[in-house]
Order: C-alpha cells, then sequence, then structure tokens
C-alpha cells in the first residue's frame, strides 16, 4: 500500500527548522566578523572625528562580502547539526522504517543548499561587486578628502601611510598656524616641510594646503648632503591618489564578472589575478552544495550507533576543513597562473559529485547498501514476519 504525502510534511518540517537556523547562524557569525574587522576602522571615529552614522555606514558595505564567504561553510554546519540531532532522536530510524529513500530524506537539505547557492550568485555577481565599490569610493573620500579638513591641534594626522601633517593651532578662519609636513609619497625623495601658516585649499585632485613663509628640507641620497630651500608660497597636495585627476585606481574587488574576465583596466602584472577572481566568483557557490552533501554522506550512511558516534561527524568536519583550505591553496595559485584555474571548479563541483555517488548511487561494493536504522538485516527470501517458507515460525 502507498504512503501517504508524509514525505511533504516532513519536507517541510526539516526545511523550516534548515533555513531558520541557516539565516540565524549566518547572521550571528556575519556579526561576528564584523566586530572584528570593523575595529580597523575604530580610529577614522577616534583620532579624525567621524561621527557614528559615518562608521556604521562604512562597515555596514562590507556585510555583503561576509556573508558570500561564510554562506557555505554555515550551510555544512546547519545541516550537519540539524541531522545528527534528528538522528540522535530517532527520527531519521522513523522516517526511514516508513520507507523514506536516502533522496527523500537528503531532499529538504539539498533545497536548502540550493538557496544558498542562488543567493551566493546573486551576491557575488551583483551585490557585493557594488557594495564594495561603494565602500572603496566612501574610504578613498574620507582617507583623501575629508581626513585633510578635520586636522586636529597638536596632534600628528596621518593622512595616509606616507603622509603625515601637524598643525600646533587653527584659528576660527581655518587658518592654519605652525605647520610639520612628513611627505614620503616620492620614494626618491623623502621631505620634511616647515612653514610658519597655512591655509586649506579644495583642488581638483582632492585637498591642497597652501603654506606661507617656510622650508622644505630634503637629504641627498646620493651624496648625503641636507638640503633646504626657502620659500614665500608653496603649495602641497594632500590627496593620496596615484589616478589622473584624483581618480582612484580600480580595484578587482569591486569588477564586475564581464570587466573581470576582460580585465581592460588592470595592470598588465594583476590581469592573471583578475581572471583567477572572476572564477572564484563563479565556483564559489557550488560549495554550498558541496558542502552540504559532505554533511549528508556523513549523517545518512553507514551503520546506526544506539549511543551515537562522533568519527563520521568528525571525519566530515575535518573534510570540509581541507576543502576550505585546499580552496584558498588553489585561489592563490590560479592567481599567479592561469592555467590552474579549472582546479577552482574541480575544488568547488567535486566533492559534491562523489558524496552524490556515495550516497545516492548503487553501492560500489558487493552485497546490500548499510543497514538501516530500526530495519532488521533478515535474508531477502525470508518474509519479514519471521516466518519461514514452509509456514513454521523460526526464532
Amino acid at each position: 500500500m502507498r504512503l501517504p504525502p508524509i514525505p511533504t510534511r516532513l519536507d517541510r518540517y526539516i526545511f523550516r527548522q534548515l533555513f531558520w537556523a541557516l539565516v540565524v547562524v549566518t547572521l550571528g557569525l556575519t556579526a561576528l566578523i564584523w566586530l572584528t574587522q570593523s575595529l580597523r576602522f575604530v580610529e577614522l571615529v577616534v583620532n579624525r572625528g567621524l561621527s557614528l552614522v559615518v562608521f556604521m555606514r562604512l562597515t555596514g558595505l562590507l556585510i555583503p562580502s561576509f556573508i558570500a564567504v561564510i554562506l557555505p561553510i554555515t550551510t555544512y554546519v546547519v545541516i550537519q547539526f540539524i541531522y545528527q540531532r534528528l538522528a540522535g532522536d530517532r527520527e531519521v530510524t522513523v522516517m526511514r522504517a516508513a520507507g523514506l529513500s536516502p533522496f527523500s530524506l537528503a531532499r529538504p537539505a539539498l533545497a536548502v543548499a540550493l538557496v544558498a547557492v542562488v543567493s551566493g550568485y546573486w551576491l557575488n555577481l551583483t551585490v557585493v561587486p557594488a557594495t564594495l565599490a561603494t565602500f572603496k569610493e566612501f574610504q578613498w573620500e574620507i582617507r583623501n578628502k575629508v581626513a585633510a579638513f578635520l586636522l586636529q591641534e597638536g596632534v600628528f594626522t596621518s593622512i595616509s601611510d606616507k603622509l603625515v601633517v601637524y598643525v600646533r593651532a587653527r584659528s576660527t578662519d581655518g587658518s592654519l598656524h605652525g605647520i610639520l609636513v612628513d611627505d614620503a609619497r616620492d620614494p626618491a625623495v623623502h621631505a620634511t616641510i616647515l612653514a610658519e601658516s597655512g591655509q586649506l585649499l579644495e583642488g581638483a585632485r582632492g585637498p591642497r594646503v597652501l603654506l606661507i613663509n617656510g622650508s622644505r628640507q630634503e637629504i641627498d641620497r646620493q651624496t648625503g648632503r641636507l638640503n633646504m630651500l626657502t620659500f614665500r608660497e608653496n603649495e602641497i597636495d594632500l590627496a593620496n591618489s596615484a589616478g589622473p585627476e584624483g581618480s582612484r585606481p580600480p580595484d578587482m574587488s569591486e569588477m564586475g564578472v564581464a570587466d573581470l574576465l576582460h580585465p581592460v583596466r588592470a595592470l598588465p602584472r594583476d590581469v592573471p589575478k583578475w581572471i583567477a577572481e572572476a572564477h572564484k566568483r563563479l565556483a564559489g557557490p557550488l560549495g554550498s552544495i558541496s558542502y552540504a552533501l559532505v554533511a549528508l554522506v556523513s549523517v545518512l550512511t553507514g551503520a546506526f550507533q544506539r549511543h551515537g558516534g562522533f568519527i563520521r561527524p568528525l571525519a566530515s568536519a575535518l573534510t570540509v576543513v581541507l576543502l576550505v583550505a585546499s580552496g584558498l591553496t588553489i585561489d592563490g595559485l590560479a592567481a599567479r597562473d592561469n592555467t590552474l584555474i579549472p582546479l577552482i571548479w574541480v575544488r568547488a563541483a567535486l566533492p559534491g559529485a562523489v558524496c552524490a555517488v556515495l550516497l545516492f548511487g548503487p553501492p560500489l561494493w558487493s552485497g546490500s547498501r548499510p543497514t538501516q536504522p530500526g530495519v532488521s538485516t533478515g535474508s531477502p527470501a525470508d518474509p519479514p514476519d519471521g516466518t519461514a517458507p514452509d509456514g513454521t515460525v523460526t526464532a
């Protein structure tokens, strides 16, 4: 007799647990990563006077990129935990006793993994490049435009890693007094500039400072002599930009896949990195399916143990750790040598294919499949009630 549509209800029952657990775990881990990464930008609030709103907006733009990276891992964690709990509560045993196949048991997890894959592609192809482009532009504006207008009295302000400005006093009209500029942006010339007063100006390339009555001191690297030049007026560019008209150089993290595959805006030495990044974005979301199948193989195969076991979950976790580590290694190698790009796809898809064969395919060894929990292992010729073919009851 055919069973009623219990699998549909079971699908919804397991899917709800998996989906909401995935949402909660992903958001929680994202918040933790955001908290640790946002500490890098606390200095902008403490030392440069940026408001909390600007800080939240700047760091909030990084959240989609965090989700895109951790989504395959959280998918694995959720599926492994939920199915392990179902097995521990004997719910998987009851489902198998009701006649559900491994595919029927795995169907809710595969549905959740498919949601993660679609979400990963949506993030990698549209959301992450857009938010990172906004983040880079906002960060560049803060460092190269806003920072110059936040010079504080008696504080050595780092406009960039190679440009430091000190102002002894600042008048209400914006005039600066007692100015020291340490400029190491030119590798061939490291200059120290002193001026009695100055004025901040806005130029085409960003903020500039007009220095009045000062001196510029440089050390000749060949002779070791100190060269000093006095001036009445001199302008110093405070922007930290190497591009034309103050535009910042493009970063591959903010480019779309089409631009990465055809890197006309990249420097020649960065072309392999851009192409490898494109394939990484296209192959990355497939990891959700592979990791999900690794978890399912761990829980839905093998002999049932009444008191549970830790060997298979531990092996499953070590497998995922190995896959993540190999992915990082392959990404780095492919960025240097594009002939290794196929390994990115192999690493993303091959583990899932192998696990699918182990879980849903025919047994790779002689004999029957591993014993299902709660199902006796009698001879196929014997009826399930233990009655022999001649009608006598067997022990």
